[in-house]
């Protein structure tokens, strides 16, 4: 059985043992134990549903389609693309180094801290430790003490055969956190707020342990003119409201083309007013419940800056400013330095905004501190994908939203306050390794030309060789061979010889 809330010291002498036995598999020997997972997640899902829901309020339909599908989703990929993503790499060899082979062994790193939000409590602990332990690293998981799903991941991995030193749960605070990264995890995989995730860094920072952040981000929606009104405000409301706009990658700023401005913002009004919120027993509901109090005064807040200046809240079904039940709210009105546009909101509130021109529009959507995702809306692809290019962020989508996360193949990550690094797909697998970077030769009486004695005489070879193969023309690597083969010759010479 999986070990939970061991203590910290206890926790990293527990996966130096597991990674005795780990190490030994293959990679197709883990995809044994991730066959099992997935198989094991998609027969228990609606009990997992339940355990989701239980902790975090959200719908059944938000759980199933953003937690369990996710999941499976990514378990699949690991099934079909890891033993090829992992294998040693064969790479370029310079004609300097001519007879000599070039690899890459991607090796693991050892033990891999993840630290996770309380947003997706099953999915962000999941996909990360799954992640790590294809990759041949044993971890240790510290849920969000807010939804920490008590039990349910390592019942889940048990039930599955893994080993109860490859990974690890310890509970607590950030305390707990803290104490954790003092043992000195080979790596850290932290999920959460911009400021936890500085915390985090300084400490790392000391031991020198490589971190990698996915933060909080600000993601702007660009409408322009000719794209589909309807759709594009369906997309808008999904991507605002999902999770009861609890994530990372929610719409926060949607942008629209002053031309289609009204049609859009009154279809925005009018689907957002049809959202049935609950926190149901059948999947028939859109959206649940804000998970934690906290997140209720930062809502609060950003409403009461955008009402005493002047912005216009368009539905009737007003919050009291207490019950998690937060029902969706279309705003317009705002100006840039709003609390709203600025401030990570991580709830069901939909800005929207104006702009003229294509300039005007990425002007505003890289006017924040984040750069996590976005999305771009146009018939012409030409424009969207031009758009798409000079929006700072780590993930567009284009006439979609959030569907980047929906391909396990796309690395994800963020840049400016949203974080660095990526996970998911080849780059993900690749930040779990370490890059052994291999130069083979073969056991010769050769010298090479670098070795030493340096010699008037090499000197000038050398330099011959290097304006052949670097020069400008025609046939370099031609004209490359014949100084190339004169400086070999001369450096064994010299070499045996040695300086007299």
């Amino acid at each position: 059985m999986t070990k939970s809330n061991v203590n910290p010291a206890l926790a990293f002498k527990n996966a130096d043992h597991g990674k005795s036995s780990l190490t030994k598999l293959t990679v197709k020997d883990r995809l044994a134990y991730i066959q099992k997972l997935r198989l094991y997640i998609l027969e228990n899902r609606e009990e997992l549903i339940t355990r989701i829901q239980n902790d975090t309020g959200k719908s059944r339909s938000d759980a199933l389609m953003s937690e369990i599908f996710g999941i499976l989703d990514h378990l699949a990929y690991l099934e079909k693309f890891a033993v090829k993503v992992l294998k040693d790499k064969s790479v370029h060899t310079p004609m300097a180094l001519m007879g000599k082979k070039s690899k890459i062994y991607f090796e693991p790193l050892g033990t891999i801290l993840i630290i996770s939000p309380w947003n997706y409590p099953f999915y962000q602990a999941i996909v990360p430790i799954t992640a790590a332990f294809v990759t041949g690293n044993t971890a240790i998981y510290k849920p969000s003490e807010h939804t920490p799903l008590e039990g349910l991941v390592e019942e889940v991995l048990s039930a599955c055969g893994f080993d109860e030193n490859w990974v690890q749960v310890v509970y607590g605070n950030g305390k707990t956190g803290s104490e954790l990264i003092a043992q000195k995890p080979d790596k850290i995989f932290f999920t959460g707020s911009e400021k936890t995730g500085k915390l985090i860094m300084r400490q790392a920072a000391d031991l020198l342990i490589p971190v990698e952040l996915e933060l909080g981000g600000k993601d702007p929606m660009i409408v322009f003119e000719d794209a589909n009104v309807k759709r594009a405000a369906a997309g808008a409301l999904w991507g605002g409201l999902t999770n009861l706009g609890q994530s990372c990658t929610s719409v926060e700023r949607i942008y629209v083309q002053k031309s289609i401005y009204e049609d859009f913002r009154s279809e925005l009004v009018r689907l957002a007013s049809q959202i049935k919120q609950e926190t149901d027993e059948d999947g028939d509901a859109d959206v649940g419940s804000m998970t934690t109090d906290f997140q209720l005064d930062i809502i609060r807040k950003q409403l009461e800056d955008a009402e005493q200046n002047g912005a216009k809240l368009h539905l009737e079904n007003k919050w009291d400013g207490k019950s998690k039940m937060i029902p969706p709210q279309v705003i317009d009105g705002i100006s840039h330095e709003r609390l709203v546009l600025n401030e990570e909101t991580f709830g069901p509130l939909l800005p929207v905004i104006p702009f003229e021109t294509e300039e005007e529009a990425v002007r505003l959507a890289n006017d924040s501190e984040y750069g996590l995702s976005a999305s771009v809306w146009s018939k012409d692809m030409k424009r969207a994908d031009r758009v798409a290019r000079q929006i700072k962020t780590g993930n567009v989508s284009i006439n979609n939203v959030m569907l980047t996360e929906g391909n396990a193949a796309l690395p994800f990550g963020g840049v400016k306050n949203s974080g660095f690094g990526r996970y998911k797909g080849e780059a993900g697998l690749h930040s779990f390794s370490n890059l052994k970077s291999i130069l083979l030769d073969k056991d010769s009486s050769k010298y090479e030309a670098n070795w030493f004695p340096y010699t008037k005489e090499k000197y000038k070879l050398f330099t011959d060789m290097t304006l052949k193969l670097f020069g400008k023309g025609p046939f370099s690597t031609l004209k490359f061979i014949l100084p190339g083969l004169k400086l070999e010759a001369y450096s064994n010479k010299v070499g045996k010889a040695g300086r007299k």
